[in-house]
Order: structure tokens, then C-alpha cells, then sequence
């Protein structure tokens, strides 16, 4: 039987095990043009992304991957933005619920496995669609300090040193794999977690930076990049710091400029 008679219906397994409009929602973000990567530190988590503006005449303040879903906890959406809206409405509503119900503000990992059980009941019911989009969410853990996971289409997320997604993010993958085995010396797992855990601020923002710049061989102005960020450092500003934000051109321009420098 044809491929075509399996990809028709969600909820219906190609012989194969596969669920062919699930691995269609993937297509959808590496489909976008863009590419996202996210990195945690000692003390930030940092997320960097393009801008693309694709009409002269859109409004280019308008225009944004980067999105605040608590006062400490952001996002970065690849993939269909139509999409991406939805899903950081929800995500608001879901932590909005949560501070409602039990007095606290709540942690990224479990508004990161809340938001992907949701996605995963997008791939069971034949009435719905899987979202076309990959949603990195940054944030402090009281406990454990940066954190950065990344949530899919099919309902799986994870915790990540550092991640990438979009069109080039295999790409981008490996280069930060490089970079993490430079900083542990080739040595094992662990000491990879310990090696990342040096990373400062401003080290941080240089890495994916660098990460971006490489893996398009090209090099942005600030205006053709975002960054958000949430940091704990002396370095951040103290009525910021602790805070989701995304960074002014003119603080994107001054480490564009560093990272350049140290070239």
C-alpha cells in the first residue's frame, strides 16, 4: 500500500510504527528559514535567534520569535508562528493557573512538561493537529539553578546545556557538541554538566553568538538578530536581574562587537 494511504489521519500507524503527519509537523520548523539555539551557564540562560523581516512595509517592531510567558520565564518559537502564538497563549494560561492554585510562580521544567502533555494529546486525537513548532523555554529554578528545555511536536521534552532547532539545527548541534568537549577536555558526561556550569554571562552570550554566526557563515548586525535572556549575574543590570528580557540592539551591537574583537 502506497505511503499517501497512511499520511492521511493522525491517529493511523504506517506498518512501519510511524505517524507520518507527526514527522510533517518536524518539516513545518526545520521549513521555517529559521534557526534558534539556547544555552545555560552558572547563572543564565541565553536565547538567540534571526530576524527576519520579509516586507519593507511591515512594522519591524512587530516582528518577534522571543516571547514572555512569566516574569522570569521566556520562550523562543521555530516553526509556523500562527502556531507558536497559540502555544505561548496557553502556556500563559497554564502558568497563570498554576500561580493561582498554589501561591508560587511555576518552574520551567514543569511548565515545560505541562505544555508537552498537551502537545502529545495533539497526536492522539484525530479532531486536532500537532502544532509545527519547536519551543525552547528558559528560566531560574530555585533549585537548580538556568534551565533550558526544548518541547516538540510530538510531546516529548527534555533539559538541555544547550540546544538548537530550526533549519540549521543539526548544524548547530554539532558545533556546541565541540564546544561543550572543549570546555570538559573530551572527558565524560558529568564533567561536561560541570564544564558548562563555568560558563558566565557574558561567555554565555558570546557562545551562541558564535554558535548562530557559524553555522550560517555569515555575519548578522543587531538588528538582524534577537537575543533573550534571564540571568542571575553581577553582570545583569540588578532591577533585570532574575528577569526575562530581550536584549536592546544597542546591548546586541556591544557583543556583536566583543565577539568579533576576540577573533
Amino acid at each position: 500500500m502506497a505511503r499517501t494511504s497512511y499520511d492521511r489521519y493522525l491517529t493511523v500507524f504506517s506498518p512501519e510504527g510511524r505517524l507520518y503527519q507527526v514527522e510533517y509537523a518536524f518539516k513545518a520548523i526545520t521549513g521555517s528559514g529559521h534557526t534558534a539555539v539556547a544555552i545555560r551557564g552558572k547563572d543564565t540562560s541565553v536565547v538567540i535567534t534571526q530576524k527576519k523581516v520579509p516586507d519593507k512595509l511591515l512594522d519591524a517592531s512587530t516582528i518577534t520569535h522571543l516571547y514572555s510567558i512569566t516574569p522570569s520565564i521566556g520562550c523562543v518559537i521555530t516553526g509556523l508562528m500562527a502556531d507558536g502564538r497559540a502555544q505561548v497563549s496557553r502556556a500563559r494560561a497554564e502558568a497563570a493557573d498554576f500561580r493561582y492554585k498554589y501561591g508560587y510562580e511555576i518552574t520551567p521544567d514543569a511548565l515545560a512538561r505541562r505544555m508537552a502533555n498537551i502537545n502529545q494529546v495533539y497526536t492522539q486525537r484525530a479532531a486536532m493537529r500537532p502544532l509545527g513548532i519547536s519551543m525552547i523555554v528558559v528560566g531560574p529554578d530555585p533549585d537548580y539553578g538556568p534551565q533550558v528545555f526544548k518541547l516538540d511536536p510530538a510531546g516529548y521534552f527534555v533539559g538541555f546545556h544547550a540546544t538548537a532547532a530550526g533549519q540549521k539545527q543539526q548544524e548547530a548541534m554539532n558545533h556546541l557538541e565541540k564546544k561543550w568537549k572543549k570546555l570538559d577536555g573530551g572527558a565524560g558526561a558529568d564533567d561536561a554538566a560541570k564544564a558548562g556550569l563555568t560558563l558566565g554571562r557574558n561567555a554565555v552570550i558570546e557562545m551562541a553568538i558564535e554558535t548562530l554566526l557559524t553555522v550560517h557563515s555569515s555575519d548578522y548586525k543587531a538588528g538582524e538578530v534577537e537575543i533573550g535572556l534571564v540571568s542571575t549575574s553581577e553582570d545583569e543590570p540588578e532591577k533585570t536581574r532574575g528577569i526575562w528580557r530581550v536584549m536592546t540592539e544597542a546591548e546586541i551591537d556591544k557583543h556583536l562587537i566583543a565577539y568579533g574583537e576576540k577573533d
